[in-house]
């Protein structure tokens, strides 16, 4: 199999690369581009601790092809803050207590930024609804939930 040259953008810095047509994204930016916040929990797009932001859509990056980014924007947990500016799904989860062990954290925090983009005040069960696909094993979702609706007013401020 030979290798497919894509060109993409992650957290605002275009690359391009050779990749295998059967890589994933995951592999891509933990591999290739040294990205660690890109969890890996499941391989099978269960989990959601993968959870990146495709074009500002939340793609589970342990099963979708690398050669799928070509063209594309991606965000990962590494690109939110501005600097040493927090995003407000971030400083949210922070005073808010919305992690424990961590692991699941950023997938989190990218399909909130998802939602918020698309519901800016969303209610309860939509949350819940939208984080339906990202697995968090210690917090009981209580403190995430509320985390993103105190991020919910400060977002796009």
């Amino acid at each position: 199999m030979s290798a497919i040259d894509i060109g993409f953008t992650v957290n605002g810095r275009p690359h391009r690369l050779q990749v295998a047509p059967h890589r994933v994204v995951a592999d891509v930016l933990r591999e290739d581009l040294y990205l660690l916040g890109c969890k890996i929990g499941c391989d099978q797009a269960v989990c959601g601790a993968c959870t990146v932001l495709v074009d500002g859509a939340p793609v589970t990056a342990c099963t979708a092809f690398a050669f799928e980014l070509d063209g594309r924007e991606v965000t990962t947990i590494e690109g939110l803050a501005e600097g040493d500016t927090l995003h407000p799904v971030q400083r949210a989860f922070i005073d808010h207590g919305a992690f424990q062990c961590g692991f699941c954290t950023p997938g989190m925090i990218l399909s909130a930024v998802a939602l918020l983009g698309r519901h800016p005040d969303p209610n309860e069960a939509l949350i819940r609804e939208w984080l339906g696909a990202n697995i968090c094993r210690c917090t009981g979702y209580r403190m995430i939930v509320e985390a993103i609706r105190a991020a919910a007013g400060m977002v796009g401020k």
